[in-house]
Protein backbone atom coordinates (compact mmCIF):
# COMPACT_ATOMS: atom_id res chain seq x y z
CA UNK A 1 0.00 0.00 0.00
CA UNK A 2 1.05 3.49 -0.76
CA UNK A 3 2.63 5.82 2.15
CA UNK A 4 0.89 9.00 1.58
CA UNK A 5 -1.84 10.57 -0.86
CA UNK A 6 -1.09 13.75 -2.44
CA UNK A 7 -4.63 15.36 -2.89
CA UNK A 8 -5.24 19.17 -4.58
CA UNK A 9 -7.85 20.94 -2.77
CA UNK A 10 -10.39 23.56 -3.97
CA UNK A 11 -9.30 25.89 -1.07
CA UNK A 12 -12.46 28.72 -2.00
CA UNK A 13 -14.31 29.16 -4.69
CA UNK A 14 -13.51 32.20 -6.83
CA UNK A 15 -15.18 35.29 -7.27
CA UNK A 16 -13.74 35.86 -10.57
CA UNK A 17 -10.96 34.30 -12.37
CA UNK A 18 -9.50 31.31 -11.47
CA UNK A 19 -6.14 31.70 -9.59
CA UNK A 20 -3.85 29.01 -9.06
CA UNK A 21 -3.92 30.36 -5.23
CA UNK A 22 -7.13 29.09 -4.72
CA UNK A 23 -6.41 25.55 -4.63
CA UNK A 24 -4.27 24.03 -1.72
CA UNK A 25 -1.77 20.60 -2.05
CA UNK A 26 -2.30 18.36 0.80
CA UNK A 27 -1.58 15.00 2.04
CA UNK A 28 -4.10 12.05 3.69
CA UNK A 29 -3.84 8.58 4.56
CA UNK A 30 -4.21 6.74 1.33
CA UNK A 31 -7.77 4.87 0.81
CA UNK A 32 -8.42 1.42 1.39
CA UNK A 33 -11.34 -1.05 -1.20
CA UNK A 34 -13.68 -2.57 0.92
CA UNK A 35 -16.16 -5.20 -0.66
CA UNK A 36 -16.99 -4.72 -4.30
CA UNK A 37 -14.54 -1.56 -4.64
CA UNK A 38 -11.37 -0.75 -6.85
CA UNK A 39 -8.14 1.12 -5.29
CA UNK A 40 -7.19 3.09 -8.40
CA UNK A 41 -3.39 5.15 -8.81
CA UNK A 42 -4.05 8.14 -11.45
CA UNK A 43 -1.59 8.18 -14.16
CA UNK A 44 -2.79 11.00 -16.08
CA UNK A 45 -5.63 13.54 -14.90
CA UNK A 46 -7.67 15.43 -18.01
CA UNK A 47 -8.16 18.91 -17.92
CA UNK A 48 -10.89 20.94 -19.27
CA UNK A 49 -13.10 23.78 -18.89
CA UNK A 50 -15.84 22.00 -17.48
CA UNK A 51 -13.76 21.73 -14.26
CA UNK A 52 -14.16 25.50 -13.72
CA UNK A 53 -17.95 25.22 -14.93
CA UNK A 54 -18.48 23.07 -11.99
CA UNK A 55 -17.37 25.65 -9.50
CA UNK A 56 -20.38 27.58 -10.67
CA UNK A 57 -23.18 25.32 -9.55
CA UNK A 58 -24.79 22.16 -10.71
CA UNK A 59 -24.38 21.14 -14.01
CA UNK A 60 -24.44 17.21 -15.25
CA UNK A 61 -22.85 17.07 -12.00
CA UNK A 62 -23.08 18.60 -8.13
CA UNK A 63 -21.35 21.62 -7.94
CA UNK A 64 -18.31 22.00 -6.37
CA UNK A 65 -17.50 23.35 -2.53
CA UNK A 66 -14.69 24.82 -0.94
CA UNK A 67 -12.39 22.45 0.60
CA UNK A 68 -13.42 19.24 -1.33
CA UNK A 69 -10.59 17.46 -3.56
CA UNK A 70 -10.48 19.00 -6.80
CA UNK A 71 -12.57 16.88 -9.33
CA UNK A 72 -12.10 15.37 -12.25
CA UNK A 73 -11.24 12.31 -14.78
CA UNK A 74 -8.39 10.51 -14.96
CA UNK A 75 -6.74 7.77 -16.84
CA UNK A 76 -6.05 4.74 -13.72
CA UNK A 77 -4.54 2.31 -13.23
CA UNK A 78 -5.87 -0.31 -10.78
CA UNK A 79 -3.93 -1.40 -7.79
CA UNK A 80 -6.18 -3.97 -6.50
CA UNK A 81 -9.71 -4.62 -7.03
CA UNK A 82 -12.66 -6.83 -5.43
CA UNK A 83 -14.06 -7.44 -8.83
CA UNK A 84 -13.65 -10.55 -11.77
CA UNK A 85 -13.31 -8.19 -14.69
CA UNK A 86 -10.50 -5.54 -13.13
CA UNK A 87 -6.89 -6.89 -12.05
CA UNK A 88 -4.07 -4.81 -11.03
CA UNK A 89 -2.36 -3.22 -13.93
CA UNK A 90 -5.66 -2.53 -16.18
CA UNK A 91 -6.63 0.84 -17.28
CA UNK A 92 -9.49 2.65 -16.70
CA UNK A 93 -10.93 6.48 -17.35
CA UNK A 94 -12.58 7.17 -14.08
CA UNK A 95 -14.10 10.42 -11.56
CA UNK A 96 -11.27 9.95 -9.61
CA UNK A 97 -10.60 13.77 -8.45
CA UNK A 98 -6.95 15.26 -7.84
CA UNK A 99 -5.40 12.97 -6.26
CA UNK A 100 -2.78 10.05 -6.37
CA UNK A 101 -4.85 7.45 -5.13
CA UNK A 102 -8.76 7.17 -5.47
CA UNK A 103 -11.49 4.04 -4.30
CA UNK A 104 -14.18 3.36 -6.28
CA UNK A 105 -17.24 0.76 -6.93
CA UNK A 106 -15.54 -1.58 -9.08
CA UNK A 107 -18.80 -1.51 -10.93
CA UNK A 108 -18.57 1.52 -12.20
CA UNK A 109 -15.46 0.71 -13.73
CA UNK A 110 -14.46 -0.56 -17.31
CA UNK A 111 -11.10 -2.00 -18.65
CA UNK A 112 -10.26 0.43 -21.56
CA UNK A 113 -8.43 -1.40 -23.94
CA UNK A 114 -4.77 -1.80 -24.53
CA UNK A 115 -4.56 1.25 -27.10
CA UNK A 116 -0.92 3.09 -27.49
CA UNK A 117 0.22 5.81 -26.95
CA UNK A 118 -2.13 5.19 -23.71
CA UNK A 119 -2.85 9.57 -23.65
CA UNK A 120 -4.61 8.69 -26.32
CA UNK A 121 -7.24 7.20 -23.86
CA UNK A 122 -8.07 10.87 -22.84
CA UNK A 123 -8.07 12.18 -25.87
CA UNK A 124 -9.05 11.13 -29.16
CA UNK A 125 -10.21 8.10 -27.74
CA UNK A 126 -11.41 9.29 -24.76
CA UNK A 127 -14.19 12.37 -23.69
CA UNK A 128 -12.59 14.58 -26.45
CA UNK A 129 -12.63 12.54 -29.12
CA UNK A 130 -16.07 10.80 -28.73
CA UNK A 131 -17.50 14.65 -27.65
CA UNK A 132 -16.74 15.78 -30.96
CA UNK A 133 -17.40 12.65 -32.93
CA UNK A 134 -20.91 12.48 -31.40
CA UNK A 135 -21.61 16.40 -31.74
CA UNK A 136 -20.92 16.47 -34.86
CA UNK A 137 -22.06 14.00 -36.45
CA UNK A 138 -25.11 13.16 -34.57
CA UNK A 139 -26.13 16.94 -33.59
CA UNK A 140 -24.84 18.64 -36.51
CA UNK A 141 -25.67 15.94 -39.32
CA UNK A 142 -23.17 17.87 -41.48
CA UNK A 143 -23.37 16.93 -45.56
CA UNK A 144 -20.72 17.05 -47.60
CA UNK A 145 -20.22 20.82 -49.29
CA UNK A 146 -21.64 22.22 -46.40
CA UNK A 147 -20.12 24.59 -44.11
CA UNK A 148 -19.07 24.40 -40.63
CA UNK A 149 -17.90 26.31 -38.49
CA UNK A 150 -16.51 25.61 -35.10
CA UNK A 151 -15.47 27.53 -31.95
CA UNK A 152 -12.26 26.67 -29.86
CA UNK A 153 -11.02 25.43 -32.80
CA UNK A 154 -6.98 24.77 -31.20
CA UNK A 155 -8.71 22.83 -28.28
CA UNK A 156 -8.75 19.08 -27.58
CA UNK A 157 -12.12 18.93 -28.86
CA UNK A 158 -12.91 21.69 -31.41
CA UNK A 159 -9.89 20.65 -33.47
CA UNK A 160 -10.78 17.08 -34.09
CA UNK A 161 -14.19 18.35 -34.89
CA UNK A 162 -12.61 20.31 -38.03
CA UNK A 163 -11.07 17.50 -39.10
CA UNK A 164 -13.76 14.78 -39.11
CA UNK A 165 -15.86 17.93 -41.21
CA UNK A 166 -13.37 17.32 -43.43
CA UNK A 167 -13.43 13.77 -43.66
CA UNK A 168 -16.88 14.10 -44.27
CA UNK A 169 -16.55 16.28 -47.32
CA UNK A 170 -17.36 19.60 -45.39
CA UNK A 171 -15.82 23.18 -45.76
CA UNK A 172 -14.10 23.38 -42.09
CA UNK A 173 -13.57 27.02 -40.50
CA UNK A 174 -11.96 27.24 -37.40
CA UNK A 175 -12.38 29.98 -34.64
CA UNK A 176 -9.23 30.40 -32.39
CA UNK A 177 -7.60 33.55 -30.83
CA UNK A 178 -4.22 34.44 -32.56
CA UNK A 179 -2.46 34.14 -35.64
CA UNK A 180 -0.44 31.31 -34.65
CA UNK A 181 -2.96 28.97 -33.62
CA UNK A 182 -5.05 29.88 -37.30
CA UNK A 183 -1.68 28.78 -39.23
CA UNK A 184 -1.50 25.33 -37.06
CA UNK A 185 -5.27 24.71 -38.06
CA UNK A 186 -4.92 25.36 -41.95
CA UNK A 187 -1.29 24.46 -42.31
CA UNK A 188 -1.38 21.41 -39.71
CA UNK A 189 -4.85 19.95 -39.58
CA UNK A 190 -6.46 21.19 -42.70
CA UNK A 191 -8.53 23.41 -41.81
CA UNK A 192 -9.90 25.68 -45.18
CA UNK A 193 -10.05 29.00 -43.06
CA UNK A 194 -9.62 30.13 -39.59
CA UNK A 195 -10.74 33.05 -38.31
CA UNK A 196 -9.02 35.15 -34.79
CA UNK A 197 -11.82 36.43 -32.38
CA UNK A 198 -9.51 38.35 -31.22
CA UNK A 199 -8.77 40.75 -34.51
CA UNK A 200 -11.13 43.70 -34.70
CA UNK A 201 -13.30 42.46 -37.63
CA UNK A 202 -13.85 38.57 -36.99
CA UNK A 203 -17.88 39.42 -36.80
CA UNK A 204 -17.36 40.37 -40.31
CA UNK A 205 -15.23 37.66 -41.46
CA UNK A 206 -17.91 35.52 -40.18
CA UNK A 207 -20.26 37.41 -41.93
CA UNK A 208 -18.16 36.73 -45.18
CA UNK A 209 -18.63 33.22 -45.10
CA UNK A 210 -21.13 33.37 -47.14
CA UNK A 211 -23.64 31.53 -44.66
CA UNK A 212 -22.48 28.59 -41.75
CA UNK A 213 -24.92 25.18 -42.18
CA UNK A 214 -23.42 23.39 -39.20
CA UNK A 215 -21.80 25.83 -36.11
CA UNK A 216 -20.15 23.69 -33.15
CA UNK A 217 -20.44 25.93 -30.43
CA UNK A 218 -17.69 25.34 -27.60
CA UNK A 219 -17.74 28.91 -26.07
CA UNK A 220 -21.00 30.91 -26.21
CA UNK A 221 -20.53 34.42 -26.01
CA UNK A 222 -19.97 36.94 -28.39
CA UNK A 223 -18.75 34.38 -31.07
CA UNK A 224 -21.82 32.05 -30.57
CA UNK A 225 -24.60 35.39 -31.23
CA UNK A 226 -22.04 36.21 -34.55
CA UNK A 227 -22.23 32.60 -35.52
CA UNK A 228 -26.65 32.08 -34.46
CA UNK A 229 -26.92 35.34 -36.76
CA UNK A 230 -24.73 34.01 -39.84
CA UNK A 231 -26.41 30.95 -40.22
CA UNK A 232 -27.97 29.59 -43.22
CA UNK A 233 -31.51 28.35 -43.31
CA UNK A 234 -32.60 24.95 -41.63
CA UNK A 235 -28.97 24.97 -40.21
CA UNK A 236 -27.66 22.86 -37.38
CA UNK A 237 -25.77 24.26 -34.11
CA UNK A 238 -24.33 21.85 -32.02
CA UNK A 239 -24.17 23.49 -27.80
CA UNK A 240 -21.08 21.22 -26.39
CA UNK A 241 -20.11 24.16 -24.15
CA UNK A 242 -19.71 28.32 -22.99
CA UNK A 243 -16.11 28.67 -21.81
CA UNK A 244 -16.66 32.31 -22.27
CA UNK A 245 -19.07 32.16 -19.44
CA UNK A 246 -17.37 29.57 -17.19
CA UNK A 247 -14.48 32.41 -15.94
CA UNK A 248 -14.72 35.89 -14.73
CA UNK A 249 -18.29 38.08 -15.35
CA UNK A 250 -20.85 36.53 -16.90
CA UNK A 251 -22.30 38.87 -19.70
CA UNK A 252 -25.54 40.81 -18.57
CA UNK A 253 -26.91 39.71 -21.54
CA UNK A 254 -27.43 37.42 -24.87
CA UNK A 255 -28.74 37.97 -28.25
CA UNK A 256 -31.57 39.65 -29.01
CA UNK A 257 -34.06 38.45 -31.26
CA UNK A 258 -33.63 35.20 -31.18
CA UNK A 259 -36.70 33.29 -31.19
CA UNK A 260 -37.63 34.86 -34.44
CA UNK A 261 -34.62 34.24 -36.17
CA UNK A 262 -34.71 30.45 -34.92
CA UNK A 263 -38.61 30.26 -36.46
CA UNK A 264 -37.73 31.99 -39.56
CA UNK A 265 -34.46 30.66 -40.20
CA UNK A 266 -35.82 27.12 -38.74
CA UNK A 267 -33.01 26.01 -37.04
CA UNK A 268 -31.98 23.27 -34.76
CA UNK A 269 -29.83 23.92 -31.27
CA UNK A 270 -28.70 20.75 -29.37
CA UNK A 271 -27.34 20.54 -26.23
CA UNK A 272 -25.66 17.27 -25.43
CA UNK A 273 -22.86 15.41 -24.00
CA UNK A 274 -20.87 12.70 -24.65
CA UNK A 275 -22.95 10.07 -22.56
CA UNK A 276 -26.10 10.59 -24.48
CA UNK A 277 -24.71 8.60 -27.35
CA UNK A 278 -22.93 5.78 -25.30
CA UNK A 279 -24.82 3.02 -27.37
CA UNK A 280 -23.18 3.99 -30.31
CA UNK A 281 -19.68 4.00 -28.51
CA UNK A 282 -18.27 1.48 -30.51
CA UNK A 283 -18.78 2.12 -33.97
CA UNK A 284 -17.63 5.80 -32.95
CA UNK A 285 -14.32 4.31 -31.54
CA UNK A 286 -14.11 2.02 -34.29
CA UNK A 287 -14.24 5.08 -37.04
CA UNK A 288 -11.58 7.23 -34.89
CA UNK A 289 -9.32 4.87 -34.56
CA UNK A 290 -9.65 4.05 -38.27
CA UNK A 291 -9.39 7.92 -39.08
CA UNK A 292 -6.11 7.79 -36.73
CA UNK A 293 -4.29 5.40 -38.62
CA UNK A 294 -5.18 6.21 -42.20
CA UNK A 295 -3.48 9.73 -41.02
CA UNK A 296 -7.07 11.33 -42.08
CA UNK A 297 -7.04 12.61 -37.87
CA UNK A 298 -4.16 13.94 -36.16
CA UNK A 299 -3.70 13.89 -32.59
CA UNK A 300 -2.78 17.00 -30.79
CA UNK A 301 -1.93 16.25 -27.14
CA UNK A 302 -0.50 18.40 -24.17
CA UNK A 303 0.92 16.89 -21.42
CA UNK A 304 2.33 18.74 -18.64
CA UNK A 305 4.49 16.58 -16.16
CA UNK A 306 3.86 17.36 -12.87
CA UNK A 307 1.18 16.64 -10.11
CA UNK A 308 1.35 19.80 -8.42
CA UNK A 309 1.37 21.68 -11.75
CA UNK A 310 -2.52 21.02 -12.06
CA UNK A 311 -3.46 24.47 -10.82
CA UNK A 312 -1.91 26.42 -13.12
CA UNK A 313 -1.96 24.18 -15.56
CA UNK A 314 -5.86 24.36 -15.35
CA UNK A 315 -5.82 28.37 -14.89
CA UNK A 316 -3.80 27.99 -18.19
CA UNK A 317 -6.27 26.07 -20.38
CA UNK A 318 -8.87 28.44 -19.33
CA UNK A 319 -6.88 31.23 -20.82
CA UNK A 320 -6.31 30.05 -24.59
CA UNK A 321 -2.35 28.00 -23.38
CA UNK A 322 -3.08 24.88 -24.84
CA UNK A 323 -3.11 23.14 -28.26
CA UNK A 324 -5.26 20.08 -28.50
CA UNK A 325 -5.67 17.68 -25.56
CA UNK A 326 -4.51 19.45 -22.18
CA UNK A 327 -3.48 16.90 -19.58
CA UNK A 328 -1.13 16.57 -16.48
CA UNK A 329 1.03 13.37 -15.95
CA UNK A 330 1.22 12.19 -12.48
CA UNK A 331 3.26 8.89 -12.56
Amino acid sequence: MPDANRQIVLDQLPQGRLLAEHFRLTESEPPRPGAGEALLRTRYISLDAANRAWMQGATYRSALNAGQVMAGGALAEVVEADSPDLKPGDLVFADTGWQDYAVLPAKRLSKLPNLQPATHLLSVYGVAGLTAYFGLLECGRPKAGETVVVSAAAGSVGSLVGQIAKIKGCRAVGIAGGEEKGRWLTGELGFDQAIDYKAGDFKKQIRELGGIDVYFDNVGGDVFEACLFAMNTFGRIACCGAVSQYDGTAPQHGPRGVPGLIVTKRLTLQGFIMSDFAEKNDQALADLQSWVASGQLKVQEDVIDGFENLPQALVGLLAGENRGKRMVKVS
